[in-house]
């Protein structure tokens, strides 16, 4: 892996936080909450304010996630979420006439996917879906060490997928909970933490709709692995026999044997995921 110093930005609806990243190494991490009613320029403005913290000569690219929809050419990010006024930001440009050096953008679920990929359970792989279970699902994909980002880094967004009388991500993220129950997740959680029945059993639920989002997906790619990230990635013992179920009806039995399903142990994924999409652009060598 290449040793430059990259500063990684994942720009959340909440909060941003910033990291340097060199080599393996993660320093200097900075969070903020976002001035989320802030105009392009305002919010602008702090973003830059953390970049200018961990700015020094050893720096050569900076990377940023955010979640919304990013044209790859250019950089442009669109309806930033909880973000209002972030409806068509140029972000690659203002920030390489700023610094002067390249700069790389993309939404969060793919720099999700690259961060396993060069720094946690992606390692030792070729392909891997990264799928962020949280308010929403997302999800990223590497192929042949390449990330597949598509035209405007929407490529993989299997949670907007028709299913039932909605989408994959109504039934498959923790909007379930709200959306068929009138309960919030957390909640379930607790619930489900107490050995409360009716809530693991809303779990096991979800867990069945995820299953079967994941037989799309494992059809479409075939990946070696899938790596699970996101708030509701912490009950996955809730829900991993569900999904595992059903699993069991992929027609391909010797690649369902060979699948590993894992839950991210990364720490900071969004800034080194961020910072990775220097890497993936260099194509460096892990």
């Amino acid at each position: 892996m290449s040793t430059a110093s990259v500063i990684g930005v994942d720009l959340g609806g909440t909060n941003s936080r910033a990291g340097k990243v060199t080599g393996h190494q993660l320093s200097q991490i900075t969070s903020e909450k976002i001035r989320a009613q802030g105009t392009v320029g305002e919010v602008l403005e702090q973003l830059c304010r953390q970049i200018d913290t961990m700015m020094d000569a050893s720096v050569q690219a900076i990377g940023v996630g955010v979640p919304g929809l990013v044209e790859a050419a250019t950089g442009t990010v669109y309806d930033v979420i909880n973000i209002p006024s972030w409806k068509e930001v140029p972000l690659k440009r203002e920030l390489e006439s700023r610094y002067s050096m390249p700069v790389y953008v993309n939404n969060d679920a793919n720099c999700f996917a690259l961060g396993e990929y060069y720094f946690g359970k992606g390692q030792g792989t070729d392909a891997l879906i990264g799928l962020t279970i949280g308010t929403g699902m997302g999800s990223g994909i590497i192929v042949n060490g390449r990330l597949q980002e598509g035209r405007n880094g929407g490529a993989g967004e299997f949670g907007m997928v028709p299913y039932l009388d909605q989408y994959f991500e109504y039934y498959c993220s923790g909007q379930f909970f709200d959306n068929v129950y009138g309960i919030s997740g957390d909640v379930v959680f607790r619930q489900a933490q107490e050995g409360n029945e009716q809530a693991l059993e809303r779990f096991r639920e979800m867990g069945r709709h995820l299953g079967k989002a994941l037989l799309m997906i494992l059809y479409a790619y075939d990946p070696a692995l899938i790596v699970v990230g996101g708030s509701v990635s912490k009950a996955w013992s809730f829900y991993e026999k569900a999904v595992w179920e059903e699993l069991e009806g992929f027609y391909f039995k010797k690649a369902l044997q060979q699948l590993r399903i894992e839950v991210s142990q990364l720490e900071h994924s969004g800034v080194l995921g961020a910072a990775a999409l220097f890497y993936n652009e260099k194509g460096t060598v892990r």
